[in-house]
């Protein structure tokens, strides 16, 4: 296998993951330049430590913007330079809830529907029905209902609780949802940025390389006006 040697820490790496100093951005080229001064642009770097530096650029310009980097934004400057893609684990662990947040999610849903409340109302009407007409008011709730004040008493004790309970996931999953979603968002942002760079980068080199054709080809038009020139004056001479 073919390899090199790495001009600023002359390790060995394959061949493939050569980079000439001359194809780097001129932002990453700095960075280079700043931590070993005698890099050029003819100097050698391996994709490798190459992504280090990419880090490292993408978190200056995160600090300088933000002033300090939150864990979020490491996690968006690591899943950069590693090329990795941002996934959200919410429903990994929606999926491996237990079973009383099952339980607390499924009363908290029933009961905030019109079926809860249509079968409720429809409840307390056979109570009262059944209590006053029927039995004739000798019961075994009579009115004022005592027994049915304490059975609500204790439903609301209880469903208050489990639908807050319910509610505080239902907020750790939006929150949750809201960072993954601020984490893709900012490495989009940043990812354009970059491509922007690399866009600017390209143009540069490439009327860098025109320049020096055109400069060849008016050399080369230059040497031949200066041979044709030569024969004139030898054809004239004679």
């Amino acid at each position: 296998m073919k390899t090199f040697v790495s001009s600023i820490s002359g390790k060995t790496f394959p061949i493939s993951s050569k980079m000439l100093g001359s194809t780097l951005r001129s932002s990453i080229f700095d960075l280079v330049k700043e931590d070993f001064p005698e890099f050029s642009k003819e100097s050698l770097i391996s994709s490798n430590e190459l992504d280090g530096y990419k880090e490292k650029y993408i978190s200056t310009i995160l600090k300088n913007e933000l002033g300090e980097l939150k864990q979020l934004d490491q996690l968006v400057v690591e899943s950069l330079s590693n090329n990795q893609v941002l996934n959200a684990s919410i429903d990994q662990e929606e999926i491996n809830e237990s079973f009383g947040e099952r339980i607390a999610d499924k009363v908290a849903n029933f009961g905030g529907s019109w079926t809860f409340i249509l079968s409720f109302l429809a409840f307390l009407m056979c109570w009262i029905l059944l209590n006053i007409y029927w039995l004739s008011d000798k019961g075994f709730d009579p009115y004022p209902f005592i027994l049915l004040n304490l059975l609500l008493s204790c439903i609301a004790a209880l469903q208050a609780p489990v639908i807050m309970m319910s509610q505080n996931r239902q907020e750790d999953k939006d929150r949750k949802r809201a960072q993954n979603d601020y984490m893709i968002n900012l490495k989009a942002e940043l990812e354009i940025r970059t491509l922007h760079e690399k866009i600017d980068h390209l143009l540069i080199h490439k009327e860098q390389e025109l320049i020096e054709m055109q400069q060849f080809q008016l050399d080369i038009v230059k040497d031949l006006i200066e041979k044709i020139d030569k024969l004139e004056r030898n054809t004239h001479d004679k």
